[in-house]
């Protein structure tokens, strides 16, 4: 076998049940076999060949494919380049909350049809799971938010999205949940203690939180994180003094999720705001 051969797991520090394997293949052959986990994989060079589902199928790079529990299937390298690829290994009792949560009765249930998929949604969110779960820093919740996001992608494209309508309504509960979320955003918390404080079960405290406010309680506390932070900053607090007090694992965590938010770091952005006049008195 050629050395190139490589294969790497990464597990989920935060997630049970939830793994990446990145690899790269030269002369291996899998024979067939079988997950107990949804395999979500996208090719990122070269082609991977394998029979799954009664049919054969060749998987160029840029493709998802897509393995549901139980299915049956091999693999290897097909054409002249070497495949790499990255699967992710997702088991449906780590997603149950999130299927419901996105209107699906029965989880347990729920296959997705056709092992190649052109879903531009399902391989961008199974890059970010990817990338989310290699990166050691990354907390419990920007892990619990890529598996909703990667999750919402898996049930759109089997066709059994049921969304909430939006609502107006003020949700006593929910408001006590955001109070939570506000006296915690110092803490890594998880999605379940969010839940618990607003009585509710996970996948129906999930539903009822975006339709109530068009955002994941995941996308909300990240949120908050951030634009408290921004505040921290303005006022004049070091950068690793303002990481520490909104949860971030360290500064270089800090600096690549306010990046992503604001296209800058925060040392950048407290020496701009420090370099803009005052305001002008009205």
């Amino acid at each position: 076998m050629d050395s190139s051969n490589r294969f790497q797991f990464v597990n989920s520090t935060h997630l049970n049940g939830v793994s990446v394997l990145d690899a790269n293949m030269r002369d291996f052959a899998y024979d067939k076999h079988a997950h107990e986990e949804f395999s979500i994989g996208v090719t990122l060079q070269g082609r991977q060949d394998f029979f799954c589902q009664g049919a054969f199928h060749k998987n160029p790079a840029g493709s998802v494919l897509l393995f549901n529990p139980e299915d049956v299937h091999d693999g290897c390298s097909g054409g002249l380049q070497d495949l790499e690829y990255l699967m992710l290994y997702v088991h449906p009792e780590s997603v149950e909350s999130q299927f419901r949560a996105l209107g699906v009765k029965q989880p347990s249930a729920l296959r997705i049809e056709g092992c190649c998929i052109d879903n531009v949604d399902l391989r961008n969110q199974a890059l970010i799971m990817a990338s989310v779960l290699k990166d050691p820093q990354s907390s419990r919740i920007e892990q619990e938010s890529a598996l909703f996001q990667l999750s919402h992608a898996m049930v759109s494209s089997a066709g059994l999205l049921d969304e909430m309508e939006t609502s107006s309504r003020k949700e006593s509960l929910l408001l006590r949940a955001k109070d939570y979320i506000q006296a915690n955003l110092h803490k890594d918390i998880p999605i379940d203690d969010i839940a618990n404080a607003a009585s509710m079960s996970k996948f129906h405290f999930i539903r009822l939180f975006r339709a109530q406010f068009g955002i994941t309680p995941h996308q909300y506390v990240i949120n908050c994180r951030i634009n408290g932070a921004r505040k921290a900053l303005e006022s004049g607090l070091p950068s690793s003094d303002v990481a520490q007090a909104f949860g971030f694992s360290d500064s270089s965590h800090f600096n690549r999720r306010f990046k992503r938010a604001y296209g800058m770091t925060p040392k950048q952005y407290q020496l701009q705001i420090r370099a803009l006049p005052p305001p002008a008195p009205i």
